[in-house]
This record gives C-alpha cells, structure tokens and sequence, in this order.
C-alpha cells in the first residue's frame, strides 16, 4: 500500500515519487508542533501513537537542513526536525476539490507568526551557509594556511584510502557468504612451516592480480607468507555485516510493529548446538512474511536459556517483546521439554506472546517430537534416515517402486497412492505413522535387497546404510513404536490437518478440541483395553516381516539378577510407550490450545467467509478483548464489527465474500475499518496461521538448504545469515562506518602489516 502525504494540499504519495516520506513523531511535544504547523484540525485529537502509526509527511515539507541521508538506500530526519513548508491557501481557489483535508482556519496573528518561522528558518539557512564560506576564506588567508590546507587534504585522502580498503574486505566478505564459501579452504593439517592462504586470503590476491588499486597499495609490501586481513579482524567485520543485514530485516519487522518468533530444529555449527531463529511479520504490502534473523547458541540448562534467548532477541537484536504476539518451537526429543521453558518464561513476561503450533509442522509429527521416550526418538531417527535414503538415490526409489508393485498387484491405485507419497517429504505429514505401517514390508524387501546384493549395482555407502536400516526397521521395539504411534495420533489427525487448512478450517478446529480432547481421555480410562489391540497389530505385522516377538536386549540384561520377573512384551509396552504417549499427548494439546490460544482462533470470524458460514451470526468483540490495546479506537470496536458483518451479509450477487486473511488484509477499503484491520493483522502473524505465498516462506527453506549443502565444520552463523538473506539490501558505506567507529585503532593497518626496513636493522644490531 501507498503512503501518502498527510500535508492539507499535498496530493503526493510514495508510488508515484522517489521522495522519502517520514512518520509522525511519538515523542510528544514535537508530534504536537508538527500538527500544529499542519493545521490539520481531525489530527489534534489523536495521541502520538496513532499519528505515528497511519500518518506521514513528505519531504518537501522540511527544509533541507533539516534532511539527512544516512546510506543510498536510507534517508533520515534530524531529531529536532520540525515541517515547515506547508501549502495552506491554495484550496480557497477550488472548495470541492477532493483532495481538500480539513485545514485549520488561522487567525491573521497565526499566519502572521507562520511566516515568522519561515523567513527565520531561511535565514537560519543563509546565516550557516555564509558562516561557512567565511571560515574557509579566513583558513586560506591566514599565515601558513596553504600548509594548514595541505595537512587537511592529506587527512581526508588517508581516511578515504581506508575506507575503500574496509569497503573491499568487506565486499570479499559478502560475497563469500552469499555464495556459500568458507573462510578456511582446507581442513587437513599441513607440516610445520608450510604457508597456504585461506579462500579468504585468496580472494584478496585474486583481487589484487585483477586490478584493485587499493588492495595493491595496502599489500605491495607484504610478504607473501604472511596473512593479509588476521582472523579476529575477519570476525569483527562478520559480525558487522551480520548485524547490517539482520537490521534491515528487522527494521521493516519494527515498522510493522506486531510480530511473532518461531525457531526450528536445533542445528551443529562447527561443534556447537544452535537454535535457528525466525520472524513472522505483515510488511507494508500486507503480505505475511517469515524470514529468518539468525541462530542462538543452545544451552543445555532450560532456565539459562530462556534469559540468553530473551536477552538476544531483546538487547542484541533490538526487538521490542511487548509487541510480541506469537511464539511456536519446532524441536525434538529433549529440546522439547527445554523449549517449553523457555515459552512458559517468556509467557510470564508477555501474556500476549501466545504458545502456539507452528503452521510448518503437522500436529501429529511436533506431538511424536516431543513424546519424552526415548524408543519414540529413536525411532524418528530411523525414519528420517530412511526417507532421506531414498532421496538421495533415483535409482533406489525406482526399485522401491517395483518391490511396491509387486506387494500391491491386487490393489494398483494404493500402490500408485503409496509411490507419490513416497516422492515427498512424507515423514512431515499428518498421517506419517499410518504410510510407514502400509510401506514396512516393501521398505524392508527392497533394504534387504540391496544390502544383500552381489552384482555391484549399488556403491557401498548405499550398500551399508541399506543393510543398517533394515536391520533397524526390523526391530520389534521399532514396530511396536510407530503402531502405537500411529493408532494414538489418529485421534488428532484430522484435527491437525484442519489446522494446516484454510481459514475457516482453522476457526472450526478451535471448537472440535473439546471432542479431541474427550477422546484421549477414554482411550486413557480404557487403555488396558486399546493396548491389547494396539499390540495385536504390532504382532501381527512382526510376523508378516519374520520378526521375533521379545523384549528389548537392553531390558532383559537388565533382569537377568531377577528371577522373578514376569513382565511380559505387552505389558512392558503399555507402562513405557501407551501410558507415558496418551499422557503425554493430552497435556500438550491442553498446553498449546491455551484459552488465549483458543480466543485468538475464535476471532477468525472476522475473516467474511467465515462469517458467511456462520450466517453472519458473530461476536467477535467478546474474543477480542486480549488485543484491546492493540487497536487504534478499541471503544468503536462493536460499532465497526457491526459495519462489517453489514458489509458483507448485503454485498451484492457478484462479490465472493475472502475466504483467507491475506485476501482480507488487501481489500481496497480495508483501511475505513482500522480495528478490523488491526485485529486481522494480528491475526495473521500467529504462527498457527500458514504463509499464504510460498515466496514470503522463502527464509526457511533457504535456511534448510544452507544447513543440507554446508558441511557441519563450514558453517558459520556469520555467513549463514549473509547466504540466507543474500537478496537483502546492504550498505557498504554504514558497514565501514560502523567498523571505524567500533575498532578506531584498527582503521591504520599498514604500519602493522608493512614491516619496517629501519626496525629490522635495529633488532640486527
């Protein structure tokens, strides 16, 4: 959407102009003269922070003075800077002109004054300027001035000389992370006293070879076997591109103001666990974006790593959590119960930062995650390593695909089902437990196969893993596993692909929990009863795969002292898998759909498709109440809603009525409903809510084909942000700003790097 000009008689707009168009500001007095100086009468009743958030001023309304441009792509006002230049009588000549603002009317004593201030700020203007010229007339004309004027300009050349320098580390830098090069070549240790320039290092030279003048000048007299830029520089200017780029993103997440956190599998960077770390917003053009803002050392203590993860976001990244609206973790196994902390800490903080699932990942497969057994755990593992298998090898796949046909010659259309499945990433889907059950048989023929397989066919990495994953799959305590998975998720699955549906699909989950919940509680209270089926399966699918029935090896060395022990299979898995996953299960589900969880989906009524189903028979208002303080005229809250349920139940024949947010939030006249604009935005940052366009999910799929094309001792968190984010403007200019303010004393770098003749002889002697 446009911004335009809130001037009385200006008609100019952001998409029609390259001009640079500045928010009112929230600090008090001075919103108060820049209304003033508007004469705006409609704005005198509105606080700091609503003029701040719907209204703007161009820039041919502040003197140039008045102006600064901090970087080509960022142009700033000075933080005294108050309008002055305004147009306030040229709507007298044409009174039904549209475009006409409610202008103030002034007395003779106020235009008086407001020309006042005009003629001072020009002669303000005039005075420096002449100011100016004065002083270097006088610096020339004084006795010894040319050399005083010599000295000047040789400072000014030196100081620009290093500044091109830093410019071309730093572009060596950006490039390297945006194509995914890392800082160090080589691995392998090389004999004492052997040199071997790093990528780095090389790159330098090779720019030096192709012409750049400014590198050339700093390393002529370098030795060769010498490091040209040391490491802990490298760091500090990493750490700098970094933070320039991640600002960028986050400077259009703060001017969105709401937004939403949400993290992912914990990742390896050289040797050390990290969390990676997104941001959900609404941008300037109403599209929901998730991009990614950079990764946060793992602690193993939960409570350490909720005040580091709060301590990050807030002081390191500079985002403010009261505008936090959101939070979701997709983690495994025993990160699970530490990420969980984490949430409940933040939440005692920010009431408003909701717990929510994350539109990413299935129910079934974020509850099976967070199962705290460690035979569920192991088990996802094998999964995976088995999807990942066959994904890496066509050939592999094209041979499940004959073992398939084969098992399912009486029933073709669910082989073929099963052959698609299988070329997705199926192990993230609502029903993954249910396609492992159907596929076992064929998965473990075709594994047998080819570990077993004398005719050189397959290389002996694929050989290998085959033999070591069928000899997994074939486990009793996996079968039993994923059956039981498989039965105890089939009472959230269609719950959890109604969340990942479309809107109305959503808001009808929100009310079908109660049922969801009713369920697993019967299972719970008859459980001997469900396990007993529950294992029959497991059994009989064993036996079709020649499994044999028994405890696990590591349970029955651990009995072996006791001879008295009775415990059989399928009482063994009822107390350490079925008891501890139903359990488990519906306290998850009651921790994530909290009642403010619950609230916020309920106001998806808004959305008019929804309101349509419902026959416009709503109350949204009574589910609102949480985001009260985030509207901008709360106490026209229930007269809006009523506009807009009217709206839309008398719309005409020809108009759909918009069955997402997305479609809502883009509506032409969207902004002539600003609390339902509010809430809808609010709304859509949820991460519950999915990304309605694949190019705005772009930050974790990049995020993820980083961490798959890098190899664990190459990654750097640094250069993963610059190669993730590599489309992301970036100022070269405040990056060597910010590098000669922070380090001072490392802007001369020839006296250290240019070793001194005159020093060499002193150390001889």
């Amino acid at each position: 959407m446009p911004n335009f000009c809130a001037a009385p008689n200006c008609t100019r707009k952001s998409t029609q102009s390259d001009l640079a168009f500045f928010r009112f500001p929230r600090d008090p007095v001075r919103c108060q003269r820049w209304v003033e100086n508007c004469r705006r009468a409609d704005l005198e009743d509105k606080t700091p922070d609503q003029l701040n958030k719907h209204y703007r001023l161009c820039a041919k309304h502040f003197e140039t003075s008045m102006i600064c441009k901090s970087s080509p792509y960022r142009t700033v006002l000075r933080d005294n800077a108050v309008p002055t230049i305004f147009d306030l009588t040229s709507h007298l000549n044409n009174p039904h002109s549209r475009h006409r603002k409610r202008i103030k009317e002034l007395s003779e004593d106020e235009i008086r004054t407001l020309k006042q201030q005009k003629i001072e700020a020009f002669e303000r203007e005039q005075a420096t300027q002449e100011l100016n010229e004065s002083n270097e007339q006088n610096t020339v004309s004084e006795e010894g001035g040319e050399q005083q004027e010599e000295e000047a300009v040789s400072l000014t050349l030196e100081e620009r000389e290093n500044k091109d320098y830093l410019k071309s580390l730093f572009e060596i830098l950006i490039l390297m992370g945006k194509q995914n090069i890392p800082l160090d070549g080589r691995n392998e240790e090389l004999p004492e006293g052997i040199f071997t320039s790093d990528n780095f290092q090389a790159l330098l030279e090779y720019r030096i070879n192709a012409g750049d003048e400014v590198l050339r000048k700093r390393f002529e007299m370098t030795a060769v076997n010498l490091e040209y830029c040391p490491k802990t520089q490298q760091k500090q200017m990493l750490e700098i591109c970094e933070n320039c780029i991640r600002e960028e993103t986050l400077r259009e997440v703060r001017d969105s103001h709401f937004f939403s956190i949400v993290t992912d599998e914990v990742v390896d960077i050289a040797g050390e666990e990290h969390l990676p770390v997104l941001v959900r917003f609404v941008d300037e053009s109403h599209n929901l974006r998730e991009e990614f803002i950079g990764f946060l050392p793992y602690e193993a203590d939960p409570e350490i790593l909720a005040v580091k993860f709060h301590t990050t976001v807030t002081e390191k990244w500079g985002l403010n959590m009261e505008y936090c609206r959101g939070q979701a973790y997709i983690v495994s196994s025993g990160f699970a119960s530490k990420m969980k902390v984490v949430a409940t800490r933040l939440l005692e903080k920010y009431p408003q930062a909701v717990y929510t699932l994350c539109s990413s990942c299935a129910l079934n497969v974020w509850l099976a995650k967070s199962v705290p057994v460690v035979g569920v755990s192991i088990a996802l593992g094998t999964i995976e390593e088995v999807c990942c298998l066959f994904h890496q090898s066509p050939q592999l796949l094209v041979e499940l695909d004959n073992t398939i046909s084969v098992l399912f010659q009486n029933n073709e259309d669910k082989g073929n089902e099963l052959k698609e499945i299988l070329r997705s990433q199926w192990t993230g889907r609502h029903d993954t437990f249910e396609v492992l059950v159907d596929l076992m048989q064929a998965l473990v023929l075709c594994l047998d196969a080819v570990g077993n397989d004398s005719s050189v066919r397959w290389n002996n990495f694929i050989a290998g893993r085959a033999f070591v994953l069928s000899s997994a799959l074939t486990d009793f305590d996996f079968i039993v596993t994923i059956v039981i998975l498989k039965n105890v998720l089939s009472f959230t699955r269609a719950f959890g692909k109604n969340l990942q549906g479309q809107t109305s699909d959503v808001f009808f989950a929100a009310s079908s929990l109660t049922a969801v919940l009713h369920s697993l509680n019967e299972v719970m209270e008859n459980i001997e009863v469900y396990h007993e089926f529950w294992f029959e399966e497991a059994t009989n699918l064993a036996a079709r795969l020649d499994v044999q029935i028994k405890l696990p090896g590591k349970f029955r060395r651990g009995q072996q002292g006791n001879l008295n022990s009775e415990v059989t299979s399928e009482n063994y898995y009822k107390e350490i898998l079925s008891v501890p996953t139903v359990e488990h299960i519906i306290q998850e589900l009651k921790d994530i759909f909290s009642e403010q969880h619950l609230k916020a989906l309920k106001c998806l009524s808004l959305v008019p498709s929804v309101m349509g189903q419902l026959k416009f028979n709503t109350s949204e208002e009574h589910h609102a109440d949480m985001y009260k303080n985030d509207l901008p005229n709360p106490d026209t809250l229930s007269a809006e809603l009523h506009c807009w349920r009217i709206k839309w139940k008398h719309r005409g024949k020809d108009i759909e009525l918009p069955t997402t947010i997305y479609e809502a939030l883009h509506l032409p006249d969207i902004r002539f409903f600003p609390n339902v604009y509010a809430l809808l935005k609010v709304l859509c940052i949820l991460p519950v809510m999915k990304v309605e366009n694949e190019k705005y999910e772009m930050g974790r799929k990049r995020l993820k084909a980083y961490l798959k094309n890098t190899l664990t001792e190459q990654r750097s968190s640094n250069l993963a942000l610059l190669n993730i984010n590599f489309d992301t403007k970036h100022d070269l200019d405040l990056m060597v700003d910010t590098y000669i303010k922070l380090y001072p004393d490392k802007v001369e770098f020839q006296e250290e790097l240019i070793p001194s003749n005159n020093s060499e002889v002193t150390e001889d002697a």
